[in-house]
């Protein structure tokens, strides 16, 4: 198994609480950073091998991973272009997505509870996303939209004529085998032949995704906490709400 992070956006709407300008990423709660929490899990559920991708102040990201004893073996991948969208950071792991291996793709700058992490490593689907039914809709959250059990639409629009019974939240966490990774390597590739250098990299996953629907599976994580550190208002609801909320079930964590 190999772990590919994305972690190379610079998080412009954090400047607020993050006034030194460091990798969001980096950014501590409880005293450890959102990324040596994600390593230290992906360790501890056996994956052996993470491709790390870096852009915005990357030696910082580099010096850090030094200090941390609990992780994966970790290779850096570097996206010049990260100011760019980060379909092209997903390019830059190609050689990861095209390993033969199963690979999970991540976001950096989530805080989670660790069952999360664990449901995605053990589920027994080969590719899957996960879905949070319990979440504000609006323009933000990327969306997942199910339809007698299979998923129909993966974005952040849904168009008004979709037909869907379940809708939920993205994790930003993913799961998928060798055949459908080499795909998203394939596709990303396309993307910037084309140009299209501003896309998220969830519409490569979603390109595959619709292309072959009964590939994919959704594990429900609905009550778990979690939250995507984008804005201000995140990190106060990291401090106050979600960080307790995980050491309810995990002190240590």
């Amino acid at each position: 198994m190999h772990a590919i992070i994305l972690a190379a956006g610079q998080g412009n709407r954090l400047a607020e609480f993050n006034p030194d300008g460091r990798p969001k990423c980096l950014l501590e709660f409880g005293g450890r950073s959102l990324l040596a929490r994600q390593l230290d899990l992906l360790f501890r559920f056996g994956v052996t091998q993470t491709t790390l991708v870096v852009g915005y102040e990357a030696d910082l990201i580099i010096d850090h991973v030094g200090t941390l004893a609990s992780r994966p073996e970790i290779a850096f991948a570097y996206n010049p272009a990260f100011i760019n969208g980060s379909v092209l950071s997903l390019l830059a792991a190609q050689a990861a997505l095209s390993s033969g291996e199963t690979v999970f793709v991540l976001d950096a700058d989530v805080l989670f509870h660790p069952q999360i992490m664990q449901t995605l490593i053990e589920s027994p689907h080969q590719n899957c996303f996960l879905i949070d039914r319990n979440f504000v809709n609006g323009d933000e959250p990327v969306k997942i939209a199910i339809h007698q059990g299979q998923m129909v639409e993966f974005r952040k629009e849904l168009s008004a004529q979709l037909d869907f019974d379940t809708l939920g939240e993205s994790v930003g966490f993913f799961k998928f085998n060798a055949s459908i990774a080499a795909k998203i390597a394939q596709i990303c590739a396309a993307y910037k032949t084309e140009g299209l250098l501003d896309a998220p990299h969830e519409e490569v996953l979603r390109d595959v995704l619709l292309a072959s629907p009964s590939a994919f599976a959704c594990e429900d994580i609905t009550g778990l906490p979690w939250l995507e550190v984008d804005f201000p208002e995140d990190v106060e609801r990291a401090i106050k709400e979600v960080l307790p909320a995980i050491r309810k079930d995990m002190v240590d964590f």
